[in-house]
């Protein structure tokens, strides 16, 4: 390296750098790996106690039907526009996934023919959530052929932004088919 000149030297350097770079993030990569197969894997084994608690069945098949269930994000989402399929829900996250209140992220859609002042107050009664945990609410423009249901609320969509809870219902829905496949 004495002989190479300033720029050959930066050059030879900066490959050492990227090479260094590289192996980190692929040894993140695979601890990444590691943690979600051991989070599934013992997601899987829960199920043989968990599929005996109605709310656990009733939530866990809710968020399946509804529920986000993208690889890519790994965030746990459900959305929808009835009031006690949301409530529902939340006693799930709470009681069977522990998740903690401060976790909760609510975000609401609604048209502009429905856009009224207490939609926000009226879903954070039913979510126990607070206001400062509303992302802002997506107002859609109202075309003519939509349905005119003045008492619609729009639809809510919770989120927790949590790894670890969306590999554990990856877990449960692996355990529930294995068991289904063995009845």
């Amino acid at each position: 390296i004495k002989c190479l000149d300033k720029t050959a030297k930066d050059a030879v350097l900066l490959l050492g750098r990227q090479r260094g770079r590289y192996a980190g993030a692929k040894a993140r990569q695979q601890q990444r790996i590691t943690r979600s197969t051991q989070i599934v894997e013992q997601s899987k084994k829960e199920i043989d106690h968990l599929y005996k608690k109605p709310l656990f069945v009733s939530g866990f098949m809710l968020y399946w039907a509804e529920g986000d269930k993208s690889d890519a994000l790994e965030h746990v989402k459900f959305t929808n526009s009835d009031p006690a399929l949301i409530d529902l829900m939340m006693r799930w996250f709470r009681e069977i996934c522990n998740v903690p209140k401060k976790k909760f992220r609510i975000t609401l859609h609604i048209h502009a023919l429905h856009c009224r002042p207490q939609i926000e107050k009226h879903w954070s009664t039913i979510t126990n959530v607070p206001l400062s945990q509303f992302y802002k609410t997506q107002i859609k423009p109202t075309s003519l052929r939509q349905r005119r249901n003045v008492l619609y609320d729009g639809t809510c969509a919770i989120i927790v932004h949590n790894r670890d809870l969306f590999r554990k219902i990856k877990g449960w829905k692996l355990g529930i088919v294995e068991k289904l496949k063995s009845l």
